[in-house]
């Protein structure tokens, strides 16, 4: 019953990713390495920021649901901005792949995404998921890890139309706000999460409409530039 559990669990993380390289045209292409490629340059950002938080934040914990009067929004929106860097890997990432907008956009996103899910949620379904008590929250973990795919193909996106030279000028601003939006997601969640005392599902479902209404405003965006582009 447990291992049946851990494999709901992983097919509900894993198979929108199948979907998504199937079905968007990436298996044509033969992008699969690629994407590797990409995870690969996740893990080292990552790398780069575990160094930096132990610099500056050697003591500081991160916020928990289970305690939430432990929050500092001040402390929490430095340990975000470190995120930014995310942005510098994604843009190399980019750099190295050859092929039209939409490519790019779905190789990164998809690569950085997956790596995200490997590294950060594998090891606690496997671990969690094959306990003995059935947990709703690594149902919760799947379905988080389908809310990703979402948000980083939306900042891939916009890191490509930020790179773009023939960008209209009135939509700089625009694509601005949205990384800065998309970077600061998560201590906006936490925020939101302290102040209304949302939490499990709510909160999950808050993310969830968060995260697809910011991807309709990138793709109305995208989908003009790419045009223009065209």
């Amino acid at each position: 019953m447990t291992l049946y559990h851990f494999g709901n669990c992983l097919a509900l993380s894993y198979v929108p990713f199948w979907i998504v390289y199937k079905h968007c045209g990436l298996s044509e292409y033969g992008a699969f390495w690629k994407c590797v490629q990409a995870g690969g340059v996740y893990a080292l950002t990552q790398l780069g920021k575990m160094l930096l938080l132990a610099t500056f934040f050697p003591t500081s914990g991160d916020y928990s649901q289970d305690d939430p009067d432990n929050f500092s929004p001040l402390q929490e929106f430095l340990k975000c901005t470190v995120d930014l860097i995310d942005l510098i890997g994604l843009s190399v990432v980019m750099s190295r792949i050859a092929g039209k907008g939409h490519t790019k956009v779905l190789i990164a996103g998809l690569g950085w995404a997956g790596a995200e899910l490997i590294l950060s949620r594998l090891l606690v379904l496997w671990v969690g998921a094959r306990g003995t008590e059935f947990d709703w929250k690594y149902i919760q973990k799947s379905f988080e890890a389908n809310i990703s795919i979402v948000h980083f193909l939306s900042i891939t996106a916009l890191v490509w139309l930020y790179s773009r030279h023939d960008l209209p000028k009135h939509l700089l601003p625009a694509v601005v706000i949205l990384i800065g939006f998309h970077s600061y997601k998560s201590v906006m969640c936490d925020m939101i999460s302290h102040v209304m005392c949302m939490y499990s599902w709510s909160l999950l479902a808050f993310k969830a409409v968060f995260s697809l209404s910011m991807a309709l405003i990138v793709l109305h965006i995208y989908g003009g530039v790419a045009t223009l582009a065209v």
